[in-house]
């Protein structure tokens, strides 16, 4: 049996799953799925994806997870909370969730260098089982909203936060997000300048680009003097909407020595596919569709060094929005076959299932 490859996932959102779906991350997928039947307050019960024995079944043994809460301003149709300070509840709420996840030994937070390296060590001894191993958590905070003022951020570098985007979907206190147009907004300017303030020391934060619209991509490359990633974002030369990059924005990344997550919503991954209408066996959305965008990124870059997984997998969507031929995130660790018939060689494998956002991550909190 061939050895599994570790995999990085750079954008999981396992507290919003715990919290807000009400599932069980420690039980087996079937057990999950299982629960929700019959259930429709959801449009994706019965269909998920992601759970810690999964996850260890792939040995995907670090990931980038979230904490997420939108603040809903009046007249918005969008899920949200009514006040920033709701919204800050719930990410506190999910924080809670993690440190529960710690105490029982399911995860582990990764917040320096020397528990990043004792990590992998872990989980490359093949004399340790993956399923007794701890899965490794990043944490990063996916939109600012909750963000009551400034002075939270301190609050959250001091549990550990390590990323943070300014914006999600619709309109945002610190920028508008995906299908939105238009700048940041003062508050954003103001945190990325705090932001600046903290780099090149413990809490350096690593930018997020990821729902940021176009202004406000280039508005905050040009203000951030930190590390920058792009968590969970595919093409727009293949899929062109404005939740996608441009070539140009890809060449800036890459300046920038960035890494690009793929995400596996299907709608990001071919054009044809409607949100919440289509159906990706009948459009025939497969795996291998992924490899298409990191070909091009390649492509613009010269080099496989800036390309990963950042899944997005149970982001609000299941396997009625997945890839046809994914049953669960374990299934991550098909894209060493796909990869290689794609003529991509063993070190470009190496680099993508975890080496370049770990090369990343090592340059940013050395």
């Amino acid at each position: 049996m061939m050895k599994k490859r570790l995999i990085f996932d750079a954008h999981l959102d396992l507290a919003m799953n715990a919290m807000e779906w009400n599932r069980d991350l420690t039980q087996p997928l079937q057990e999950i799925r299982e629960r929700e039947m019959g259930m429709s307050d959801k449009t994706d019960r019965g269909n998920g994806t992601v759970c810690l024995p999964s996850l260890r079944q792939g040995k995907i043994g670090l990931v980038v997870a979230t904490q997420l809460a939108r603040f809903r301003p009046r007249g918005s149709s969008l899920p949200g909370w009514n006040s920033p300070q709701q919204a800050w509840a719930m990410t506190q709420a999910q924080l809670t969730w993690y440190r529960e996840m710690e105490r029982v030994n399911e995860l582990v937070q990764i917040n320096n260098l020397m528990s990043l390296e004792q990590h992998i060590k872990t989980w490359e001894d093949d004399t340790l089982p993956d399923a007794d191993n701890p899965v490794g958590y990043i944490l990063s905070l996916e939109g600012a909203d909750s963000l009551v003022d400034l002075s939270y951020l301190e609050k959250a570098c001091g549990y550990g936060l390590k990323a943070i985007g300014l914006s999600h979907f619709g309109p945002g206190r610190y920028a508008p997000g995906t299908r939105m147009e238009g700048p940041l907004t003062p508050l954003g300017i103001e945190l990325i300048q705090l932001m600046n303030e903290l780099v090149g020391t413990t809490d350096q934060l690593i930018l997020d680009v990821t729902h940021l619209t176009d202004r406000g991509f280039i508005q905050a490359l040009d203000l951030y003097h930190g590390p920058v990633w792009a968590s969970h974002h595919n093409v727009r030369a293949l899929v062109p909407t404005q939740r996608q990059l441009t070539d140009e924005q890809i060449k800036l990344l890459i300046d920038r020595g960035a890494v690009i997550g793929a995400m596996f919503d299907c709608w990001a991954m071919d054009i044809r596919f409607i949100d919440q209408v289509s159906d990706p066996w009948q459009l025939n959305v497969r795996l291998e569709q992924i490899v298409d965008h990191w070909d091009h990124i390649c492509q613009v870059a010269g080099n496989s060094k800036h390309i990963g997984f950042g899944s997005d997998l149970d982001g609000i969507f299941g396997t009625e929005q997945s890839p046809h031929d994914l049953d669960s995130i374990a299934d991550l660790q098909k894209f060493e076959g796909i990869l290689q018939r794609r003529g991509y060689t063993s070190i470009d494998i190496d680099n993508i299932f975890s080496g370049n956002f770990l090369r990343f991550i090592r340059s940013a909190w050395k």
